[in-house]
Protein backbone atom coordinates (compact mmCIF):
# COMPACT_ATOMS: atom_id res chain seq x y z
CA UNK A 1 0.00 0.00 0.00
CA UNK A 2 1.50 3.34 -1.01
CA UNK A 3 0.63 6.94 -0.31
CA UNK A 4 2.10 9.62 -2.54
CA UNK A 5 1.94 13.31 -3.11
CA UNK A 6 3.37 15.40 -5.92
CA UNK A 7 4.55 19.00 -6.01
CA UNK A 8 5.48 20.03 -9.56
CA UNK A 9 6.53 23.35 -11.06
CA UNK A 10 6.59 22.40 -14.73
CA UNK A 11 4.34 22.27 -17.76
CA UNK A 12 1.23 20.08 -17.56
CA UNK A 13 1.62 16.56 -18.89
CA UNK A 14 0.28 13.04 -18.61
CA UNK A 15 1.76 9.76 -17.44
CA UNK A 16 1.72 7.29 -20.30
CA UNK A 17 1.98 3.53 -20.21
CA UNK A 18 4.97 1.75 -21.76
CA UNK A 19 3.39 1.22 -25.19
CA UNK A 20 2.15 4.78 -25.36
CA UNK A 21 5.54 6.05 -24.25
CA UNK A 22 7.37 4.07 -26.95
CA UNK A 23 4.90 5.35 -29.53
CA UNK A 24 5.47 8.89 -28.31
CA UNK A 25 9.24 8.25 -28.49
CA UNK A 26 8.97 7.20 -32.16
CA UNK A 27 6.82 10.21 -32.98
CA UNK A 28 9.13 12.66 -31.18
CA UNK A 29 12.23 11.13 -32.79
CA UNK A 30 10.60 11.35 -36.23
CA UNK A 31 9.64 14.99 -35.67
CA UNK A 32 13.17 15.82 -34.57
CA UNK A 33 14.57 14.36 -37.76
CA UNK A 34 12.06 15.96 -40.12
CA UNK A 35 11.26 19.32 -38.51
CA UNK A 36 14.16 21.76 -38.07
CA UNK A 37 12.27 23.56 -35.31
CA UNK A 38 12.14 20.31 -33.25
CA UNK A 39 15.65 19.07 -33.94
CA UNK A 40 17.09 17.48 -30.79
CA UNK A 41 13.72 17.56 -28.97
CA UNK A 42 13.73 15.07 -26.10
CA UNK A 43 12.36 14.58 -22.63
CA UNK A 44 13.29 12.57 -19.55
CA UNK A 45 11.18 9.78 -18.05
CA UNK A 46 11.27 7.99 -14.68
CA UNK A 47 8.47 5.73 -13.40
CA UNK A 48 8.10 3.70 -10.20
CA UNK A 49 5.71 0.75 -10.21
CA UNK A 50 4.73 -0.66 -6.79
CA UNK A 51 3.98 -4.37 -7.06
CA UNK A 52 3.93 -6.80 -4.19
CA UNK A 53 6.82 -6.02 -1.86
CA UNK A 54 9.07 -4.36 -4.43
CA UNK A 55 9.37 -1.13 -6.37
CA UNK A 56 10.15 -1.54 -10.07
CA UNK A 57 11.88 1.46 -11.64
CA UNK A 58 11.84 2.34 -15.37
CA UNK A 59 14.16 5.19 -16.30
CA UNK A 60 15.74 7.16 -19.10
CA UNK A 61 17.16 10.69 -18.96
CA UNK A 62 18.29 12.77 -16.01
CA UNK A 63 15.36 12.62 -13.62
CA UNK A 64 16.11 10.45 -10.59
CA UNK A 65 14.44 7.90 -8.35
CA UNK A 66 15.62 7.53 -4.75
CA UNK A 67 15.06 5.08 -1.90
CA UNK A 68 15.01 6.34 1.69
CA UNK A 69 15.34 4.08 4.75
CA UNK A 70 16.77 4.63 8.25
CA UNK A 71 18.06 8.08 7.37
CA UNK A 72 19.93 6.91 4.27
CA UNK A 73 18.95 8.22 0.82
CA UNK A 74 20.10 5.96 -2.02
CA UNK A 75 19.98 6.94 -5.69
CA UNK A 76 18.34 4.19 -7.76
CA UNK A 77 18.88 5.60 -11.26
CA UNK A 78 21.78 6.73 -13.42
CA UNK A 79 21.75 10.07 -15.25
CA UNK A 80 22.08 9.68 -19.01
CA UNK A 81 24.11 12.85 -19.55
CA UNK A 82 27.53 13.54 -21.03
CA UNK A 83 30.34 13.12 -18.47
CA UNK A 84 32.09 16.44 -19.13
CA UNK A 85 31.44 18.93 -16.28
CA UNK A 86 30.24 21.68 -18.62
CA UNK A 87 27.99 19.25 -20.55
CA UNK A 88 26.03 17.69 -17.66
CA UNK A 89 22.88 19.25 -19.09
CA UNK A 90 23.27 17.39 -22.42
CA UNK A 91 21.31 14.12 -22.64
CA UNK A 92 22.65 11.23 -24.69
CA UNK A 93 19.64 8.99 -23.88
CA UNK A 94 16.08 10.17 -23.40
CA UNK A 95 12.61 9.91 -24.88
CA UNK A 96 12.92 11.05 -28.53
CA UNK A 97 16.69 10.87 -28.97
CA UNK A 98 16.76 7.34 -30.43
CA UNK A 99 14.25 5.59 -32.73
CA UNK A 100 13.63 2.92 -30.09
CA UNK A 101 13.25 3.75 -26.43
CA UNK A 102 15.78 2.05 -24.12
CA UNK A 103 14.68 2.09 -20.49
CA UNK A 104 16.90 1.16 -17.56
CA UNK A 105 15.14 -1.25 -15.22
CA UNK A 106 15.75 -1.87 -11.55
CA UNK A 107 13.91 -3.62 -8.72
CA UNK A 108 14.11 -2.38 -5.13
CA UNK A 109 12.90 -4.46 -2.12
CA UNK A 110 10.60 -2.49 0.14
CA UNK A 111 9.86 -2.47 3.85
CA UNK A 112 7.17 -0.67 5.87
CA UNK A 113 8.07 2.99 6.53
CA UNK A 114 10.34 3.21 3.45
CA UNK A 115 10.02 6.30 1.28
CA UNK A 116 10.47 6.68 -2.48
CA UNK A 117 11.47 10.05 -3.95
CA UNK A 118 11.42 11.08 -7.62
CA UNK A 119 13.09 14.38 -8.56
CA UNK A 120 13.83 16.39 -11.67
CA UNK A 121 17.21 17.97 -12.26
CA UNK A 122 15.78 21.28 -11.09
CA UNK A 123 15.76 19.71 -7.60
CA UNK A 124 18.77 17.40 -7.40
CA UNK A 125 20.85 19.74 -9.55
CA UNK A 126 20.50 22.34 -6.82
CA UNK A 127 20.14 20.39 -3.57
CA UNK A 128 22.79 17.93 -2.39
CA UNK A 129 21.96 14.35 -1.41
CA UNK A 130 22.59 15.30 2.23
CA UNK A 131 20.02 18.10 2.09
CA UNK A 132 17.48 15.88 0.34
CA UNK A 133 17.97 13.19 3.02
CA UNK A 134 17.43 15.77 5.76
CA UNK A 135 14.19 16.91 4.11
CA UNK A 136 13.00 13.31 3.78
CA UNK A 137 13.85 12.73 7.43
CA UNK A 138 11.26 15.33 8.42
CA UNK A 139 8.70 12.48 8.22
CA UNK A 140 5.74 14.78 7.85
CA UNK A 141 3.04 13.95 5.32
CA UNK A 142 4.14 13.02 1.81
CA UNK A 143 2.51 16.18 0.48
CA UNK A 144 4.19 18.44 3.04
CA UNK A 145 7.64 16.97 2.40
CA UNK A 146 7.22 17.16 -1.40
CA UNK A 147 6.33 20.84 -1.08
CA UNK A 148 9.30 21.45 1.25
CA UNK A 149 11.74 19.85 -1.22
CA UNK A 150 10.53 21.93 -4.16
CA UNK A 151 10.46 25.10 -2.07
CA UNK A 152 14.03 24.44 -0.89
CA UNK A 153 15.21 23.98 -4.49
CA UNK A 154 13.59 27.24 -5.61
CA UNK A 155 14.97 29.08 -2.58
CA UNK A 156 18.45 27.78 -3.45
CA UNK A 157 18.19 29.42 -6.88
CA UNK A 158 16.99 26.63 -9.14
CA UNK A 159 16.21 27.95 -12.64
CA UNK A 160 15.01 24.63 -14.07
CA UNK A 161 11.74 22.74 -13.77
CA UNK A 162 11.44 21.63 -10.14
CA UNK A 163 9.57 18.39 -9.52
CA UNK A 164 9.34 16.26 -6.38
CA UNK A 165 7.25 13.13 -5.83
CA UNK A 166 7.23 11.50 -2.38
CA UNK A 167 5.79 8.02 -1.87
CA UNK A 168 5.35 6.66 1.66
CA UNK A 169 5.24 2.88 2.06
CA UNK A 170 2.68 2.42 4.82
CA UNK A 171 2.20 -1.35 4.67
CA UNK A 172 3.06 -4.28 2.40
CA UNK A 173 1.31 -7.50 1.39
CA UNK A 174 2.64 -10.82 2.65
CA UNK A 175 5.42 -12.38 0.54
CA UNK A 176 4.07 -14.61 -2.21
CA UNK A 177 5.29 -18.01 -3.42
CA UNK A 178 7.29 -16.53 -6.28
CA UNK A 179 9.14 -14.02 -4.11
CA UNK A 180 9.94 -16.53 -1.37
CA UNK A 181 10.98 -19.18 -3.88
CA UNK A 182 13.28 -16.72 -5.64
CA UNK A 183 14.94 -15.77 -2.35
CA UNK A 184 15.38 -19.44 -1.42
CA UNK A 185 17.14 -20.13 -4.72
CA UNK A 186 19.41 -17.11 -4.41
CA UNK A 187 20.74 -17.76 -0.90
CA UNK A 188 23.60 -20.29 -0.55
CA UNK A 189 23.15 -23.33 1.70
CA UNK A 190 26.14 -23.54 4.06
CA UNK A 191 27.07 -25.82 6.99
CA UNK A 192 25.42 -24.63 10.23
CA UNK A 193 27.43 -22.17 12.32
CA UNK A 194 28.62 -22.60 15.91
CA UNK A 195 27.85 -20.85 19.17
CA UNK A 196 29.16 -17.27 19.42
CA UNK A 197 29.50 -16.94 15.65
CA UNK A 198 28.26 -13.70 14.08
CA UNK A 199 25.99 -14.17 11.08
CA UNK A 200 24.79 -11.09 9.14
CA UNK A 201 25.25 -8.99 12.26
CA UNK A 202 23.41 -11.43 14.56
CA UNK A 203 25.40 -12.89 17.47
CA UNK A 204 24.52 -16.52 18.23
CA UNK A 205 24.20 -16.40 22.03
CA UNK A 206 22.61 -19.74 22.95
CA UNK A 207 22.01 -23.11 21.33
CA UNK A 208 18.28 -23.81 21.68
CA UNK A 209 18.03 -27.09 19.84
CA UNK A 210 19.86 -29.63 17.73
CA UNK A 211 17.42 -31.57 15.58
CA UNK A 212 17.92 -34.09 12.84
CA UNK A 213 17.68 -31.49 10.10
CA UNK A 214 18.37 -28.14 11.79
CA UNK A 215 20.43 -26.30 14.41
CA UNK A 216 18.58 -23.55 16.28
CA UNK A 217 20.10 -20.57 18.10
CA UNK A 218 18.88 -17.69 20.19
CA UNK A 219 20.54 -14.63 18.68
CA UNK A 220 20.76 -10.95 19.49
CA UNK A 221 20.24 -8.22 16.92
CA UNK A 222 22.21 -5.05 17.76
CA UNK A 223 20.23 -3.02 15.20
CA UNK A 224 16.92 -3.52 17.03
CA UNK A 225 18.25 -4.54 20.46
CA UNK A 226 16.01 -7.61 20.46
CA UNK A 227 16.46 -11.37 20.68
CA UNK A 228 15.36 -13.58 17.82
CA UNK A 229 15.66 -17.26 16.86
CA UNK A 230 17.71 -18.36 13.86
CA UNK A 231 17.25 -21.82 12.36
CA UNK A 232 20.03 -23.20 10.13
CA UNK A 233 19.69 -26.33 7.97
CA UNK A 234 22.08 -29.20 8.64
CA UNK A 235 23.65 -29.91 5.29
CA UNK A 236 25.00 -33.26 6.48
CA UNK A 237 21.46 -34.66 6.90
CA UNK A 238 19.34 -32.59 4.52
CA UNK A 239 19.88 -32.18 0.80
CA UNK A 240 20.30 -28.68 -0.58
CA UNK A 241 16.91 -29.00 -2.26
CA UNK A 242 15.34 -30.18 1.01
CA UNK A 243 16.87 -27.21 2.87
CA UNK A 244 15.40 -24.77 0.37
CA UNK A 245 11.99 -26.45 0.58
CA UNK A 246 12.08 -26.16 4.39
CA UNK A 247 12.95 -22.45 4.12
CA UNK A 248 10.06 -21.87 1.70
CA UNK A 249 7.63 -23.62 4.05
CA UNK A 250 8.65 -21.64 7.12
CA UNK A 251 8.46 -18.35 5.23
CA UNK A 252 5.12 -19.03 3.54
CA UNK A 253 3.40 -20.32 6.69
CA UNK A 254 4.80 -17.41 8.70
CA UNK A 255 3.40 -14.99 6.13
CA UNK A 256 -0.02 -16.62 5.60
CA UNK A 257 -1.03 -17.92 9.01
CA UNK A 258 -2.09 -15.30 11.51
CA UNK A 259 -2.91 -17.04 14.77
CA UNK A 260 -1.87 -16.25 18.36
CA UNK A 261 -1.18 -19.98 18.77
CA UNK A 262 1.17 -20.50 15.78
CA UNK A 263 4.79 -19.37 15.58
CA UNK A 264 5.62 -16.54 13.20
CA UNK A 265 8.50 -15.96 10.80
CA UNK A 266 10.45 -12.71 10.50
CA UNK A 267 10.77 -11.28 7.00
CA UNK A 268 14.42 -10.25 6.84
CA UNK A 269 15.75 -7.61 4.52
CA UNK A 270 17.04 -9.25 1.34
CA UNK A 271 20.15 -7.09 1.37
CA UNK A 272 21.08 -8.29 4.87
CA UNK A 273 20.62 -12.05 4.63
CA UNK A 274 23.67 -13.68 3.03
CA UNK A 275 22.86 -17.38 3.51
CA UNK A 276 19.88 -19.69 3.94
CA UNK A 277 18.29 -19.67 7.39
CA UNK A 278 14.93 -18.84 8.94
CA UNK A 279 14.42 -16.05 11.48
CA UNK A 280 11.63 -16.25 14.06
CA UNK A 281 10.59 -14.24 17.12
CA UNK A 282 12.02 -15.44 20.41
CA UNK A 283 9.22 -16.67 22.66
CA UNK A 284 10.42 -16.67 26.27
CA UNK A 285 9.11 -19.69 28.16
CA UNK A 286 9.48 -23.46 28.13
CA UNK A 287 8.49 -26.27 25.80
CA UNK A 288 5.57 -28.49 26.67
CA UNK A 289 8.02 -31.38 27.05
CA UNK A 290 10.00 -29.41 29.65
CA UNK A 291 6.77 -28.67 31.54
CA UNK A 292 5.74 -32.33 31.57
CA UNK A 293 9.13 -33.35 33.00
CA UNK A 294 8.81 -30.76 35.73
CA UNK A 295 6.88 -31.58 38.89
CA UNK A 296 4.11 -31.35 39.95
CA UNK A 297 2.16 -32.86 37.07
CA UNK A 298 -0.08 -30.50 35.15
CA UNK A 299 -3.55 -30.16 36.63
CA UNK A 300 -6.46 -31.40 34.53
CA UNK A 301 -8.01 -27.96 34.07
CA UNK A 302 -4.65 -26.42 33.08
CA UNK A 303 -4.04 -29.25 30.63
CA UNK A 304 -7.46 -28.85 29.04
CA UNK A 305 -6.73 -25.14 28.51
CA UNK A 306 -3.40 -25.96 26.85
CA UNK A 307 -5.05 -28.64 24.70
CA UNK A 308 -7.76 -26.27 23.47
CA UNK A 309 -5.27 -23.55 22.51
CA UNK A 310 -3.03 -26.04 20.74
CA UNK A 311 -6.05 -27.40 18.84
CA UNK A 312 -6.95 -23.85 17.81
CA UNK A 313 -3.47 -23.36 16.36
CA UNK A 314 -3.70 -26.60 14.38
CA UNK A 315 -7.18 -25.68 13.16
CA UNK A 316 -5.78 -22.37 11.87
CA UNK A 317 -3.28 -24.35 9.78
CA UNK A 318 -5.87 -26.82 8.51
CA UNK A 319 -8.20 -24.01 7.40
CA UNK A 320 -5.46 -23.08 4.91
CA UNK A 321 -4.89 -26.74 3.96
CA UNK A 322 -1.52 -26.78 5.76
CA UNK A 323 -0.52 -30.03 7.48
CA UNK A 324 2.06 -29.58 10.25
CA UNK A 325 3.40 -33.18 10.20
CA UNK A 326 5.57 -32.90 13.33
CA UNK A 327 3.28 -32.02 16.25
CA UNK A 328 4.95 -33.00 19.51
CA UNK A 329 5.67 -31.47 22.95
CA UNK A 330 9.10 -30.22 21.83
CA UNK A 331 7.38 -28.08 19.20
CA UNK A 332 4.94 -26.43 21.60
CA UNK A 333 6.15 -23.40 23.58
CA UNK A 334 4.32 -22.32 26.71
CA UNK A 335 5.24 -18.65 26.93
CA UNK A 336 5.92 -16.73 30.13
CA UNK A 337 2.87 -14.54 29.58
CA UNK A 338 0.56 -17.56 29.60
CA UNK A 339 0.37 -17.96 25.82
CA UNK A 340 1.14 -20.90 23.56
CA UNK A 341 2.91 -21.21 20.21
CA UNK A 342 3.12 -24.20 17.88
CA UNK A 343 6.48 -23.96 16.10
CA UNK A 344 8.73 -25.81 13.61
CA UNK A 345 6.75 -25.34 10.41
CA UNK A 346 9.60 -26.13 8.03
CA UNK A 347 8.29 -29.66 7.46
CA UNK A 348 4.67 -28.68 6.86
CA UNK A 349 2.81 -29.95 3.83
CA UNK A 350 1.50 -27.03 1.76
CA UNK A 351 -0.73 -26.93 -1.30
CA UNK A 352 1.12 -26.25 -4.57
CA UNK A 353 4.53 -26.66 -2.88
CA UNK A 354 6.79 -29.52 -3.88
CA UNK A 355 7.16 -32.13 -1.15
CA UNK A 356 10.34 -33.65 0.27
CA UNK A 357 11.82 -36.82 -1.14
CA UNK A 358 10.67 -40.11 0.42
CA UNK A 359 13.91 -40.34 2.42
CA UNK A 360 13.32 -36.87 3.88
CA UNK A 361 9.59 -37.09 4.68
CA UNK A 362 9.36 -35.66 8.20
CA UNK A 363 7.88 -36.94 11.41
CA UNK A 364 8.87 -38.17 14.87
CA UNK A 365 8.20 -41.94 15.11
CA UNK A 366 6.45 -41.89 18.50
CA UNK A 367 3.90 -39.35 17.19
CA UNK A 368 3.42 -40.75 13.69
CA UNK A 369 0.01 -42.19 12.78
CA UNK A 370 -0.14 -45.77 11.49
CA UNK A 371 -1.01 -44.63 7.96
CA UNK A 372 2.28 -42.70 7.74
CA UNK A 373 4.14 -45.99 8.09
CA UNK A 374 2.22 -47.15 5.01
CA UNK A 375 3.65 -44.38 2.85
CA UNK A 376 1.18 -41.53 3.32
CA UNK A 377 2.79 -38.07 3.54
CA UNK A 378 0.52 -36.46 6.10
CA UNK A 379 -3.11 -35.39 6.47
CA UNK A 380 -5.43 -33.65 8.92
CA UNK A 381 -6.12 -37.08 10.43
CA UNK A 382 -2.42 -37.78 11.03
CA UNK A 383 -2.02 -34.32 12.62
CA UNK A 384 -4.94 -35.19 14.92
CA UNK A 385 -3.21 -38.45 15.87
CA UNK A 386 0.01 -36.58 16.73
CA UNK A 387 -2.02 -34.09 18.79
CA UNK A 388 -3.69 -36.97 20.62
CA UNK A 389 -0.33 -38.56 21.47
CA UNK A 390 0.96 -35.16 22.61
CA UNK A 391 -2.03 -34.66 24.94
CA UNK A 392 -1.84 -38.25 26.24
CA UNK A 393 1.81 -37.61 27.12
CA UNK A 394 1.02 -34.20 28.61
CA UNK A 395 -1.46 -35.67 31.08
CA UNK A 396 0.26 -38.98 31.88
CA UNK A 397 3.97 -38.67 31.03
CA UNK A 398 3.53 -41.85 28.93
CA UNK A 399 2.77 -42.73 25.32
CA UNK A 400 -0.31 -44.63 24.12
CA UNK A 401 1.75 -47.00 21.95
CA UNK A 402 5.09 -46.73 23.73
CA UNK A 403 8.15 -44.73 22.78
CA UNK A 404 9.21 -45.64 19.25
CA UNK A 405 12.84 -45.70 18.25
CA UNK A 406 13.98 -44.26 14.93
CA UNK A 407 13.70 -46.63 11.94
CA UNK A 408 11.45 -49.01 13.89
CA UNK A 409 7.73 -49.64 13.54
CA UNK A 410 5.44 -49.76 16.58
CA UNK A 411 2.82 -52.39 17.28
CA UNK A 412 -0.45 -50.51 17.38
CA UNK A 413 -2.23 -52.56 20.03
CA UNK A 414 -5.08 -51.25 22.19
CA UNK A 415 -3.65 -48.41 24.31
CA UNK A 416 -4.06 -48.19 28.06
CA UNK A 417 -6.76 -45.62 28.96
CA UNK A 418 -5.00 -42.48 30.23
CA UNK A 419 -7.29 -42.43 33.28
CA UNK A 420 -5.41 -45.51 34.50
CA UNK A 421 -2.44 -43.21 35.11
CA UNK A 422 -4.54 -40.18 36.06
CA UNK A 423 -7.43 -41.25 38.30
CA UNK A 424 -8.58 -37.59 38.45
CA UNK A 425 -9.19 -37.53 34.68
CA UNK A 426 -12.90 -37.17 33.79
CA UNK A 427 -14.47 -39.84 31.62
CA UNK A 428 -15.18 -37.47 28.71
CA UNK A 429 -11.48 -36.51 28.44
CA UNK A 430 -10.39 -40.13 28.75
CA UNK A 431 -12.65 -41.05 25.83
CA UNK A 432 -11.59 -38.04 23.74
CA UNK A 433 -7.88 -38.89 23.98
CA UNK A 434 -8.46 -42.52 23.07
CA UNK A 435 -10.55 -41.51 20.06
CA UNK A 436 -7.90 -39.04 18.82
CA UNK A 437 -5.22 -41.78 18.81
CA UNK A 438 -7.39 -44.44 17.19
CA UNK A 439 -5.44 -46.68 14.82
CA UNK A 440 -8.06 -46.37 12.06
CA UNK A 441 -8.33 -42.75 10.82
CA UNK A 442 -12.09 -43.22 10.34
CA UNK A 443 -12.46 -43.84 14.08
CA UNK A 444 -10.91 -40.47 15.00
CA UNK A 445 -12.78 -37.17 15.20
CA UNK A 446 -14.04 -35.79 11.91
CA UNK A 447 -11.59 -32.90 12.21
CA UNK A 448 -9.65 -30.90 14.78
CA UNK A 449 -12.58 -28.53 15.27
CA UNK A 450 -14.76 -31.41 16.49
CA UNK A 451 -12.10 -32.33 19.04
CA UNK A 452 -11.78 -28.65 19.99
CA UNK A 453 -15.50 -28.47 20.79
CA UNK A 454 -15.18 -31.47 23.07
CA UNK A 455 -12.22 -29.89 24.86
CA UNK A 456 -14.00 -26.57 25.33
CA UNK A 457 -17.46 -27.87 26.20
CA UNK A 458 -16.40 -30.91 28.18
CA UNK A 459 -13.70 -28.98 29.99
CA UNK A 460 -16.14 -26.31 31.17
CA UNK A 461 -18.18 -29.00 32.94
CA UNK A 462 -15.25 -30.87 34.40
CA UNK A 463 -13.07 -28.06 35.77
CA UNK A 464 -13.87 -27.34 39.41
CA UNK A 465 -16.91 -28.21 41.54
CA UNK A 466 -18.79 -24.94 41.43
CA UNK A 467 -21.32 -26.07 38.84
CA UNK A 468 -24.88 -27.00 39.87
CA UNK A 469 -25.76 -30.71 39.73
CA UNK A 470 -27.31 -31.85 36.45
CA UNK A 471 -31.09 -31.96 36.42
CA UNK A 472 -33.06 -35.14 35.85
CA UNK A 473 -33.90 -33.90 32.37
CA UNK A 474 -30.17 -33.43 31.57
CA UNK A 475 -29.26 -36.83 32.98
CA UNK A 476 -32.20 -38.89 31.63
CA UNK A 477 -34.73 -37.06 29.39
CA UNK A 478 -36.87 -40.20 28.88
CA UNK A 479 -37.26 -40.82 32.61
CA UNK A 480 -38.12 -37.14 33.09
CA UNK A 481 -40.96 -37.40 30.55
CA UNK A 482 -42.29 -40.58 32.16
CA UNK A 483 -42.36 -38.96 35.60
CA UNK A 484 -44.03 -35.87 34.14
CA UNK A 485 -46.74 -37.96 32.45
CA UNK A 486 -47.44 -39.96 35.62
CA UNK A 487 -47.64 -36.72 37.61
CA UNK A 488 -50.11 -35.21 35.17
CA UNK A 489 -52.20 -38.41 35.29
CA UNK A 490 -52.34 -38.32 39.10
CA UNK A 491 -53.40 -34.65 39.00
CA UNK A 492 -56.11 -35.46 36.43
CA UNK A 493 -57.52 -38.33 38.53
CA UNK A 494 -57.46 -36.15 41.65
CA UNK A 495 -59.28 -33.39 39.81
CA UNK A 496 -62.00 -35.74 38.57
CA UNK A 497 -62.43 -37.28 42.05
CA UNK A 498 -63.04 -33.89 43.71
CA UNK A 499 -65.87 -33.19 41.28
Amino acid sequence: MGQFSVKIYTSPGSLLNANQQDGYNRWLNSMGRNDANLEGAATTFTAVILRGRRAHILHVGDTRAWHFRDGILTQLTQDHVLPQPDLHHVLYRAVGIEPHLRLDQRSQPLAPHDRILITSDGVHGTLSTKILAALMERRESAESDAVAIVDAALAAGSQDNATAIVIDIIDLPSPDHVEIGGLAQRLPVLPPPSLRDCIDGYTLDRLLGEGRYARIFQASDPLTDTDIVLKFPKTSELSEKGARLAFIREAIVGARVHSPFVGEAIDLSADRQSRLYVAMPYYAGETLDQRVRRRPAMAIDDGVSVAARLARGIAALHRLHIIHRDIKPDNVILTEDGGLRLIDLGVARLPRIEDFTDSEVPGTPTYMAPELYEGEHGSEASDQFALGVTLYYMFTGRYPYGEVEAFSRPRFEAPTPPSRYRPDMPAWLDAALLRAVAVNPDDRFGDIVELLRILEDGGSRAVGARHRPLSLYDRNPLLFLKVLCWGLLVLLIASLATR
